[in-house]
C-alpha cells in the first residue's frame, strides 16, 4: 500500500511540473510576440515620421499642394458613337480631381460648363478606338485638356487636375 501512495504522489507532481513548464513557455512566447509587435510598430511610425519630415521639406521648397478632392459628376454621360461595323451606346461615369476647397467650389459652380465640354469631347470619339485601353486613355487626356481650356476661358485658372473614369460601359 505504501508503494502505491508514493507512485500516485510522484505521478501528480510530474503533471504539475509539466503544466508549470508549459505555462511558462507559453508566457515567454506571448511576451516575445508582444515585444516584437511593439518594436515593429515603433519602427514603422519612425519611418512615417521621417517621410512626413521629408514631405514637409519638399512643401517648404516648392508650392504647397492641397489635399485631393474628388468632385463627382451628378449623372453619367450616355451617348451614341459611330463605329465601323455598327453604332455603339456608351455610358461613362466621371469624377474630377481638384486641389483645394476653392477649386472644388469653382468646379461645383460650373457643372453645366464641365458637362457640356466633356460631352462634346466624348461624342466626338470613335467607338472602334474606345474599344482598347489606349483609346480610353487618349479620350481621358483629350477631355482633360478640353475641359481645362474651357475653364481657363471662364475662370482664368486651371481648376481640374485630372479627369477620372469611374465607370465605362460600351454596348
Amino acid at each position: 500500500m505504501a508503494a502505491q501512495k508514493e507512485l500516485v504522489v510522484s505521478e501528480g507532481s510530474g503533471k504539475k511540473k509539466f503544466f508549470i513548464i508549459g505555462g511558462a513557455a507559453a508566457l515567454v512566447i506571448i511576451i516575445v510576440i508582444v515585444a516584437w509587435l511593439f518594436f515593429a510598430g515603433s519602427s514603422d511610425s519612425a519611418s512615417d515620421d521621417t517621410q512626413a519630415g521629408n514631405a514637409a521639406d519638399g512643401a517648404n521648397s516648392s508650392a504647397i499642394k492641397s489635399d485631393a478632392i474628388y468632385v463627382p459628376m451628378p449623372r453619367p454621360f450616355v451617348f451614341n458613337l459611330a463605329g465601323a461595323a455598327r453604332d455603339r451606346l456608351v455610358q461613362i461615369k466621371v469624377q474630377l480631381l481638384v486641389r483645394g476647397a476653392n477649386n472644388e467650389t469653382l468646379a461645383l459652380r460650373h457643372i453645366p460648363l464641365i458637362e457640356g465640354s466633356l460631352l462634346k469631347t466624348f461624342s466626338g470619339a470613335n467607338a472602334d478606338v474606345l474599344a482598347g485601353a489606349t483609346g480610353r486613355d487618349a479620350l481621358k487626356n483629350k477631355a482633360l485638356s478640353d475641359l481645362q481650356q474651357a475653364l481657363i476661358e471662364v475662370v482664368g485658372s486651371v481648376v481640374v487636375e485630372e479627369v477620372l473614369f469611374t465607370g465605362f460601359v460600351m454596348q
